[in-house]
């Protein structure tokens, strides 16, 4: 730990310093972290549509102003260049998350009531911490051997996009030939192409999780290297992918644990349940199995190397956000919290039993769409109008979830390749033009009782 760190937390205990919350914001491809972040900033700085946030609602929130992160070597979270991409005259969405960007968000409160007399007005502040969740999947290779982690996926490959161009080549290298670098950055592009297509296609498993975000790191031997099959082992092939894999592990995910995540108190983690669904049983299985190694990582105990980290630290509070609420009808806003809650079903369990509080919210950070209801072959269908990405209107009814979720999990715990009996689609909508009103943030669904449960005890 930095000593600035360390002098904080020695103030902080001795009541010197303004208190401070860590939240980290991560969640995986297109879950919408970057929009989270911006619609939570500027919903905190403008508080009107933050009923559900107690703190804002009776007004013990007095003040809300940006200012220096603390880590200096930590890039800062773009928020005012997001939020002019969000609501500005031609809005569309920002980037996503490329790296570990950082924000400090300072709140004055004033309680209110009973406390009022007995606490005085403070400054708390809340730094929020966005990274990709493709890094935080990399936990789950910490325990694993190179061998281990080559059989699991070579196995999980089979019938995915782009895997048969990577398996096809391993059938025509010789094992016992000389490592040439050549040969081994040619397989690591083909095995990184398959990624970002099962990435593409829905999937969320897709470790390294720097493979398909290398930042700085792109092209280094750390980062270059593939599964290989128990046949190869001996080779001198193999032999240098194992050394490069336990490099990887080393050098690549234990320093971003230690430098970044060991500091969060509390933790988003946001999933694109719908889109997910949309592709398929098949996706719904490897997303359910990627979010229960993602918790696995807020669990101190579970893996020696990560308990030795954290010591006795652990986060307190995690929520579990599906996003893109606004695509659905409100009608069917639970029945997709119930899909999100089965399928963490396990994870969350345990995490509970180790004392940190969850909670699973259906959300939607940046509302886009209007209600309505459609009729088609003389059906009442509850439907979700907005701008497409070509700029046109559209109605859309997604079909219709069930109400027990374990019409969607048990076909995708046992293999299905397809949904028997439904058709779930999904539809990309630009945001919305709109005019924010003085005192307004962005509109949203439920992004303030995410707010209240994660902050709102500190409040």
């Amino acid at each position: 730990m930095a000593l600035s760190d360390t002098t904080g937390s020695l103030m902080r205990g001795l009541g010197l310093a303004d208190p401070v919350i860590r939240l980290g914001v991560t969640g995986l491809s297109r879950a919408g972290k970057t929009v989270f972040i911006t619609s939570l900033v500027a919903n905190l700085l403008d508080r009107g549509r933050m009923p559900g946030l107690r703190a804002a609602a009776d007004g013990t929130i007095r003040a809300a102003w940006l200012q220096p992160q603390p880590d200096d070597t930590v890039p800062r979270f773009e928020f005012e260049r997001h939020l002019a991409a969000l609501t500005g005259p031609d809005p569309h969405w920002p980037e996503g998350t490329r790296h570990v960007s950082e924000l400090r968000l300072s709140l004055r409160v004033q309680p209110r009531g009973l406390l009022s007399g007995l606490r005085g007005v403070q400054n708390i502040h809340l730094d929020i911490v966005d990274y990709p969740g493709e890094w935080l999947l990399d936990l789950r290779l910490m325990d694993r051997s190179f061998a281990q982690w080559s059989a699991e996926t070579l196995e999980r490959m089979e019938g995915r996009p782009g895997a048969q161009a990577y398996l096809s080549g391993l059938g025509g290298i010789d094992a016992q030939a000389r490592l040439a670098e050549p040969l081994a950055q040619r397989m690591t592009a083909s095995y990184t192409a398959h990624l970002a297509a099962a990435r593409d296609a829905g999937f969320s498993d897709t470790t390294p999780g720097r493979f398909l975000l290398p930042g700085e790191m792109e092209g280094s031997p750390a980062l270059t290297f593939s599964p290989l099959p128990e046949t190869m082992a001996g080779s001198p092939l193999y032999k240098e992918f194992r050394r490069r894999f336990d490099a990887y592990k080393s050098r690549v995910v234990r320093p971003f644990f230690r430098d970044h995540f060991a500091r969060i108190d509390r933790q988003v983690v946001l999933v694109d349940v719908l889109g997910a669904i949309h592709a398929g049983p098949r996706a719904v299985e490897d997303m359910r199995r990627a979010m229960a190694d993602i918790l696995s990582a807020f669990r101190p105990g579970r893996v020696g190397w990560l308990s030795q980290l954290l010591g006795t630290r652990r986060v307190e509070r995690i929520l579990f956000a599906a996003t893109k609420a606004d695509h659905l009808h409100h009608l069917q806003h639970a029945r997709l919290t119930n899909i999100l809650t089965a399928m963490l079903r396990e994870a969350r369990d345990r995490a509970d039993f180790q004392g940190a509080r969850t909670e699973a919210l259906a959300l939607a950070a940046l509302r886009t769409t209007t209600e309505e209801i459609i009729r088609q072959d003389g059906l009442e269908l509850p439907a979700v109008r907005g701008t497409l990405m070509d700029g046109r209107q559209a109605a859309f009814y997604p079909g219709e979830l069930p109400d027990n979720p374990a019409d969607l999990l048990r076909p995708a715990a046992e293999g299905a390749t397809r949904w028997l009996d439904a058709d779930y689609a999904v539809m990309n909508f630009a945001p919305a033009p709109n005019t924010l009103r003085p005192g307004d943030g962005p509109p949203h669904i439920r992004l303030d009782r995410a707010a209240e449960f994660l902050i709102g005890d500190r409040l």
